[in-house]
């Protein structure tokens, strides 16, 4: 009788564990998990999303006439859905796990219990002095008293940690009173418990308490770490989001700052180019403070070079020369926004300025089954060898849209430069398709 009785506690722990790593699977479950001020719906949501799952385990024990006895989680489930979800959601869940067991006829006090008993976890609740105080609990009842007379200026936290030990204790202790009272005698099964039947020793009743500590706990514990999980990953989202943030003001003041030089220098000298630059650069900064995405359209972006390039052509006169060999299939493919510019800034300002008669900028593009291929090149000076091993984590322009790369794609892209001195400089990029909706990714 003793081992069965064990059995049924370790059996209870597993089938604890099982549910809560199903439920923390739910994408849906874990928004619900993120949330801790909720809406009158949202606790709806959560009390049935944990009606479901813990009502059948109620209801497999029933089907099974008591074979099953560890597969309850009645209590424990509606002392969960208080404690997560408030008074609406505990007594909601209550009413709900313990339907299944209505059925029969017998145990009718079940609903008034487990609506109790959730209503008692939303009473617990009310009294944490922060809400992620229910997800750092500790069933160790020493180490909580250790923590109450040591932690001198936590002791709000380390109270409530012991209040919330001491309800799960009275939960399980109105199960089993109600189960012994003259109530419960006459109407046989009128509350399910476990209990050591015919073994009256204090260690048997001890386990019984703390199994049902450890179930409480457990789900707790699963779903702080799925919690844990989604705040590192909300984190690192964040943190992407501030890098290219940061690139992205790196490129516009540097492309502002070299453009307002150019005007500067032919207010003097032709005042009337001035006013056109003055007019393009106008067009480019309006197009600028318009997008904020992460990604554009080929199409606009080659738009967006065009634009800039009329700017230089006023500057450079006819020793700029542009030429674009763009596959059709490709202008609607998704890229970085901003991602050739710096490359066509930095084709004309180290590749093609020092050279007398100028030079040409040529932007190529196709597609290669499911990735984009890039490449802008020019016919200046090149980049001397000892310096092109280093480019890429130098300066301004090329390092940055290589940051951006690495920060977007991660390694799934390639970046090469080809330069030789006298000949001209090649970059060529290599990029994975993109979905059309990633345009809307800020």
């Amino acid at each position: 009788m003793l081992q069965g009785y064990l059995v049924s506690l370790l059996v209870k722990l597993a089938t604890m564990a099982a549910v809560a790593s199903v439920l923390a699977r739910s994408n849906r479950f874990k928004a619900m998990l993120m949330r801790e001020n909720r809406t009158l719906g949202q606790r709806l949501e959560l009390a049935i999303w944990l009606s479901v799952v813990f009502g059948a385990s109620v209801a497999t024990r029933v089907a099974g006439h008591d074979t099953y006895s560890g597969a309850d989680l009645g209590l424990e489930g509606a002392f969960i859905a208080g404690i997560l979800g408030g008074y609406v959601t505990g007594l909601v869940s209550g009413v709900l796990i313990s339907l299944s067991a209505l059925f029969p006829g017998r145990e009718f006090l079940t609903l008034p219990l487990l609506a109790g008993v959730g209503v008692l976890g939303g009473l617990v609740r009310d009294l944490a002095p922060d809400p992620e105080e229910i997800w750092r609990f500790s069933p160790y009842f020493d180490l909580n008293i250790w923590r109450f007379f040591k932690e001198s200026r936590n002791y709000q936290r380390t109270a409530f940690h012991l209040l919330l030990f001491a309800a799960i204790l009275v939960a399980e202790f109105l199960r089993q009173i109600l189960a012994q009272s003259n109530l419960g005698r006459e109407a046989m099964v009128s509350v399910f418990r476990l209990y050591p039947p015919g073994i009256d020793h204090p260690l048997t009743w001890v386990a019984l308490y703390l199994t049902t500590v450890f179930a409480v706990t457990i789900p707790l514990k699963i779903w702080n770490n799925t919690r844990n999980e989604k705040k590192l990953e909300e984190q690192q989202r964040l943190l992407v989001e501030a890098r290219l943030a940061a690139l992205t003001s790196q490129i516009n003041p540097h492309f502002l700052f070299n453009t307002l030089n150019s005007v500067s220098s032919l207010i003097r000298t032709d005042p009337n180019q001035a006013r056109v630059m003055v007019v393009k650069l106008s067009k480019v900064l309006r197009r600028l403070l318009r997008k904020h995405e992460n990604f554009n359209t080929l199409r606009e972006e080659l738009s967006f070079i065009e634009d800039y390039l009329a700017i230089e052509v006023v500057r450079f006169g006819d020793k700029l020369r542009f030429e674009k060999d763009v596959a059709e299939d490709t202008l609607d493919m998704l890229v970085p926004s901003m991602l050739l510019q710096p490359l066509v800034e930095n084709s004309i300002k180290h590749g093609l300025s020092g050279k007398i008669e100028g030079g040409t900028i040529r932007i190529r593009t196709r597609r290669g089954g499911s990735r984009l291929e890039l490449l802008v090149e020019d016919d200046g000076v090149g980049i001397p060898e000892e310096r092109l091993a280093t480019v890429l984590d130098q300066g301004i322009g090329v390092s940055n849209v290589h940051e951006r790369l690495k920060v977007l794609f991660g390694n799934d892209y390639r970046m090469w430069i080809d330069s030789h001195p006298g000949e001209g400089t090649r970059v060529r990029i290599e990029v994975p398709e993109l979905e059309t909706n990633l345009a809307a990714v800020s």
